[in-house]
């Protein structure tokens, strides 16, 4: 079963850019929310899960994302805000934990 698909033709000859030779989608098609949307998922996700584990290595790494995905204009702005405070509550988790044990690392057996 062949996929094939229908190309209009531009309205002038400013509109027309060459399609690329390796067979992928030019970047003028792209959708310009869907990758600032994966941030503000990805972002909520890993802000989640530094909370409970490699809260130094994952809080930054929400935070960063969420920035990013804000400053794109994600349809997901409320996701992006859960990951942005989410990665803020791994680093403040992790300043407590150095401060009360001196140590970066935690276990629920006391």
């Amino acid at each position: 079963m062949a996929l094939t698909t229908a190309r209009t033709a531009p309205r002038d000859a400013a509109d027309a850019s060459p399609a690329p030779s390796d067979g992928s989608r030019p970047a003028a098609t792209r959708e310009p929310g869907r990758e600032a949307d994966g941030l503000a998922v990805a972002s909520f996700v890993l802000g989640l899960l530094g909370l409970l584990v490699m809260n130094i290595l994952l809080g930054p790494v929400a935070v960063v994302m969420a920035v990013i995905a804000l400053a794109r204009r994600t349809s997901r702005r409320g996701r992006a805000l859960l990951g942005l405070a989410l990665g803020i509550a791994d680093l403040v988790v992790l300043a407590v934990l150095v401060t009360v044990n001196g140590t970066v690392s935690w276990g629920l057996a006391g």
